[in-house]
């Protein structure tokens, strides 16, 4: 199993249970330190420093690769689905969760903080080179509005930030993501 853009290894010891190999990748040295300390008591798992580009593991190496929201946004990430080729056994899969500013709240403030994304570009991007989509309609909830505000202000520019801040009421929003998915 391989975590690609692992970030500071939440998700590694849920998977650790299962797969008699784990390995986090995650290029952020500060977030390797998080992943390995939170990872020491796991010896099946492995966290690395490294890229999509350039994981640093065998050909062949990996059964299942999951990335979120990590690297593979669409044009421009073909030097890590190489590295994906390389490293995924035949008969292997990768799955990729990312936005879907086609639909949902979600997605209309995504189109309105990155405009230069063009969300039909990134479908046919995927579609084109043999991933299959799975589209996944699921919400934030957060405790407070302080913690949504907080949120809303690290995923989006300032000025988009300030906007639904301001126009958004509650504490939650309906937020549609895409599954992508391949067999090696």
């Amino acid at each position: 199993m391989l975590d690609l853009g692992c970030g500071t290894g939440f998700h590694l010891p849920a998977w650790a249970v299962d797969a008699r190999s784990v390995t986090g990748v995650e290029p952020h040295p500060d977030l390797v330190g998080l992943a390995r300390r939170r990872t020491r008591r796991w010896e099946n798992v492995t966290v690395r420093q490294g890229t999509a580009q350039a994981t640093g593991l065998p050909d062949r190496s990996v059964d299942v690769v999951q990335v979120r929201w990590a690297y593979f946004f669409g044009p421009g990430s073909e030097p890590g689905l190489r590295e994906l080729d390389r490293v995924v056994r035949p008969g292997g899969v990768a799955v990729v969760i990312d936005n879907d500013a086609t639909t949902s709240t979600f997605g209309q403030w995504f189109r309105r903080g990155y405009p230069t994304v063009a969300p039909d570009a990134v479908e046919r991007f995927w579609q084109a080179r043999g991933w299959s989509r799975q589209p996944v309609l699921t919400a934030w909830e957060f405790d407070s509005r302080a913690d949504f505000e907080a949120v809303v202000r690290i995923e989006f520019p300032p000025r988009v930030a300030e906007e639904i801040c301001a126009q958004h009421r509650g504490t939650s929003v309906d937020y549609a993501v895409n599954l992508w998915w391949r067999r090696f």
